[in-house]
């Protein structure tokens, strides 16, 4: 079973957040919900997004690795949208096991890493019509992985939520596409510390 650091989007730790980690538990993983917020939660984007601004993004990746330092090497990263790129940072800092991001990933020279480290594998997870998609951000990233050796996968689903797992935004939400997420995420849990 994994060690799973599991980092929130812009918005906090919303129910998509404490559903993750209930399913990734329940699955028999330990799961430290890295609350880089101090419980305070957003309901919409611009306001988060200006709260992002204002902590700063490397405040942000400095107490991502902060959060993390007292996981044994081996764990896996993984993140929703903002927290997918501090899985990343972690991911780049840190020994892991792999990867798991949702709903954003960003080419590693953005986090200021020169490569995706050797061995470790990514598994992202995006909506095919979010309106937040940044594909050159994505495409770069992946290329990363790949000119580093390490094997990822990208899963497309067809919906416009960009936390299309999260049911308390039920304009967003969609539960077919979010259970098959979770069984990919999951097998990959298991494939990547097994």
């Amino acid at each position: 079973m994994a060690s799973i650091a599991l980092f929130h989007s812009a918005l906090g730790v919303r129910a998509g957040v404490t559903d993750a980690a209930a399913r990734l538990r329940t699955a028999g993983h330990t799961v430290l919900v890295v609350d880089q917020y101090g419980g305070r939660v957003f309901d919409d984007y611009e306001t988060a997004g200006a709260h992002v601004e204002q902590l700063g993004f490397p405040a942000l990746m400095q107490a991502a690795l902060e959060a993390v330092a007292q996981l044994p090497d081996g764990f896996v990263a993984a993140g929703f949208s903002n927290g997918a790129g501090m899985a990343e940072h972690v991911a780049t800092q840190r020994r892991c096991a792999g990867v798991l991001l949702f709903s954003g990933a960003l080419p590693v020279a953005v986090l200021g890493a020169d490569a995706w480290p050797a061995g470790v594998p990514v598994q992202l997870h995006v909506a095919a019509r979010d309106p937040f998609a940044q594909p050159e951000w994505a495409e770069g990233f992946v290329a990363d992985v790949r000119g580093s050796g390490s094997a990822v996968e990208v899963f497309e689903y067809p919906v416009g939520g960009h936390l299309f797992t999260d049911p308390g935004l039920p304009d967003e939400y969609d539960g077919p596409a979010t259970a098959l997420l979770w069984e990919r995420a999951l097998a990959f849990c298991d494939r990547v510390t097994g």
